[in-house]
């Protein structure tokens, strides 16, 4: 994909959509942290569920820490790996009361310090809740970065990296939202909706899928 493409390509996603944000609920960074770290394998959907039954009794890591385990397993059991992310969970809480005062630190190096943070988690805290222009490639944006030609990489990493120098700096704070609500809705992992796609002239994926036959 060329620069002007490139720019194209943004540029009709952001006229499209130009407040795009996480389809995650949360109303601190404490919860989106949270949100984020119990939705590894898991869609968003399902994250919301339990997380508005959980948030309404536990919003802080001292809250979090009172439900003990069993406790809080049994508002995310609905999640998957629900158990070993309880676990993770419990230790993140603590380390952010005993190392950050109970508030979420912002630096990368902080934030993949606690258990079950790994760089993608990291990237969504930074960007979501601090504006910082990262790039959390998930499952959708590796799709949609290879397929499109926008970002070609073999691994999460190469295409997180490819992406932050290809995409102009004026769309990166939004760049992923953009990707990752554009692989959740159209450009499908199975069968891409190239017949509604609104950045197909620029896609160097071939053959589009053509629109299904009328019944």
């Amino acid at each position: 994909m060329t620069p002007q493409d490139i720019d194209a390509f943004f540029a009709t996603l952001q006229a499209a959509n130009p407040q795009p944000n996480t389809e995650l609920e949360y109303t601190s960074v404490f919860e989106l942290l949270v949100a984020v770290l119990l939705s590894a394998q898991a869609t968003d959907v399902g994250v919301n569920k339990a997380t508005r039954k959980l948030f309404a009794v536990a919003h802080t890591p001292q809250q979090i820490l009172a439900l003990g385990y069993d406790g809080l397993c049994g508002y995310i059991k609905t999640i998957g790996l629900y158990r070993n992310k309880a676990k993770h969970l419990l230790e993140t809480c603590r380390l952010l009361v005993e190392r950050h005062g109970g508030e979420v630190p912002r630096t990368r190096e902080a934030l993949e310090a606690l258990p079950g943070v790994g760089r993608k988690t990291a990237n969504v805290v930074l960007n979501v809740a601090f504006g910082e222009p990262t790039m959390a490639v998930d499952t959708h944006i590796f799709r949609v970065s290879n397929r499109t030609g926008l970002a070609p990489g073999k691994t999460p990493l190469a295409v997180e990296k490819k992406l932050l120098e290809r995409v102009p700096p004026r769309y990166l704070v939004d760049a992923h939202h953009w990707l990752i609500l554009h692989g959740r809705y159209v450009c499908l992992a199975r069968r891409p909706r190239c017949w509604q796609c609104q950045v197909a002239r620029y896609c160097e994926f071939s053959p589009k899928t053509p629109a299904p036959a009328a019944r």
